[in-house]
């Protein structure tokens, strides 16, 4: 039998259901899937690794540029401030211009390439002193290098804001919704992975060439990224009924019998559009309770990723050495390991409802800052266990928070709520970055920041209890919002013909 829905050009698109048996067909069906979607989720997890390379390769060639430059820790400093809060604002705007776009591949391939060649602009940067006085008789950055170098990484972090809608809008239409959490968590690893190689490699470049190399701190990993950007074009598909499957959220149900979906006008789908937009994220309270929970958990996350290595010196006393192994353990035992149990424990024991493993595991990160803030500061082995434990949980909801907000959303405006999630989530830097660096500068005392910390958690703990309750997602909604739209479609079209 073979369903045909004519589309806007004239062409048509044939849904075949075979001869073989319902069994056989169906089998056939879960492999190509499952194919494409182990193949989508590869390539995602490798293409926002990338991402990072050219993101945080600044980060940690800043005590190169330093020394070799002169640029002063103040003005590092502020570029990093700054390109996180546009950072945050580009996530909100290219979420909501991705889920209003089909070719979300091409807005993540192309925000990666223009990064990658923002990278290699910065390493040219001292090439054109001949033109432009950009250093002066000693080598170091004048000025105008100094404003050049600020703008084109203001330019970099908006760039990098076309990474994460496309990825959490393409996962939306590839991964089933009971199985989101899991998957969802597994590709978050590429934020440690991609942190983690990158530090590697950079570590290799100017330990082995020392700090007069920093240009290949830019070089280097921009040249991955464009072979990067080059596989995320190429290898991905924007949606399953692009390779002739059905949208995953039919195929959570096998043994049903659906209809074949015909191609939506583009009437339909721009109402569609707008009515997910309006109902399921800028009128849903759910989106604004997580996005203002992940304010608090990025508080607690940045804490302990930006200043792990001061407090673990200066307040615990420990070794420089050891102090830098630890931060490393809490991103591969903390980082990965957390989310992907947080993400296999949601799917599990609590149905896909990611809210609700977020606020246990805000609650527990908690109670783990408050034990390493007041366990024996010679106690080196309780010290490195709370504070690995207290990244454990802590990734767990960074992660889980943006799943959420894609369930509740739908695949229809998942990069819309997440764009206002990663928005609540980078202003966050203001508290971590520059209230509790002045606190601690002024009080010569961590005790307050930890104090806070705690707090805030609990803050957020209770803010996630409001919304314990609800449903995992909002296809039930959207289910709704497509047959009023359709019906409202209907009857402009019997109007207009009358």
């Amino acid at each position: 039998v073979t369903y045909r829905s004519n589309t806007t050009n004239n062409k048509q698109i044939q849904i075949t259901k075979t001869s073989m048996n319902p069994t056989e067909h169906q089998k056939n069906l879960n492999r190509k899937y499952s194919y494409w979607h182990w193949r989508t989720l590869i390539i995602l997890i490798i293409g926002y690794a990338l991402f990072y390379f050219v993101r945080k390769n600044f980060s940690i060639a800043m005590p190169a540029l330093e020394e070799q430059l002169g640029i002063t820790k103040t003005k590092l400093g502020l570029f990093l401030t700054i390109n996180g809060v546009i950072y945050g604002i580009s996530r909100f705007a290219n979420g909501v211009l991705c889920d209003r776009i089909r070719n979300k591949k091409l807005m993540m391939a192309l925000g990666l390439l223009l990064s990658a060649v923002v990278n290699i602009i910065i390493a040219f940067i001292p090439s054109v002193n001949v033109f432009f006085n950009v250093l002066d008789g000693e080598g170091k950055a004048t000025m105008g290098f100094i404003y050049l170098l600020g703008s084109l990484w203001l330019i970099n972090g908006w760039l990098q804001g076309m990474g994460y809608p496309p990825c959490s809008s393409l996962m939306a239409y590839w991964v089933k919704p009971s199985e989101l959490a899991t998957k969802q968590s597994i590709w978050n690893a590429s934020h440690s992975i991609g942190a983690g190689l990158l530090a590697l490699m950079i570590g290799a470049i100017l330990g082995h060439y020392g700090n007069a190399a920093w240009q290949w701190c830019f070089w280097l990993p921009a040249i991955l990224a464009i072979f990067g950007a080059a596989l995320i074009f190429f290898g991905l598909k924007n949606s399953p009924e692009q390779v002739g499957l059905p949208p995953v959220e039919q195929l959570e149900a096998p043994s049903e019998e659906k209809a074949p979906v015909e191609e939506e006008s583009p009437e339909l789908s721009a109402r569609i559009y707008k009515r997910c937009l309006r109902d399921l994220v800028f009128r849903n309270p759910i989106i604004w309770i997580l996005s203002i929970a992940d304010f608090f958990v990025y508080i607690i996350r940045f804490t302990i990723l930006d200043w792990g290595s001061s407090i673990l010196v200066q307040f615990k006393g420990m070794d420089i050495s050891l102090a830098a192994s630890v931060v490393g353990a809490m991103e591969i035992f903390g980082g990965i390991l957390g989310m992907l149990t947080a993400g296999w424990i949601t799917d599990k024991f609590f149905k896909g409802c990611a809210h609700r493993t977020s606020a246990v595991c805000i609650l527990m990160a908690s109670l783990c800052l408050l034990a390493f803030w007041l366990s024996p500061k010679d106690s080196v082995f309780l010290t490195i266990v709370t504070i690995v434990l207290s990244a454990f949980f802590i990734y767990g909801p960074q992660a889980l928070l943006c799943i959420a907000c894609t369930n509740h959303a739908t695949r229809r405006a998942a990069a819309s709520a997440n764009g206002i999630c990663g928005l609540f989530s980078y202003l966050s830097p203001i508290v971590s970055g520059l209230v509790f660096g002045a606190i601690t500068e002024k009080t010569g005392s961590w005790d307050m920041v930890f104090l806070l910390s705690v707090i805030f958690g609990l803050v957020g703990t209770v803010i996630l209890a409001f919304i314990w309750k609800k449903p995992a997602n909002g296809y039930d909604k959207l289910e709704r919002i497509v047959a009023e739209c359709k019906a409202e479609c209907d009857e402009n079209q019997v109007i207009c013909k009358k």
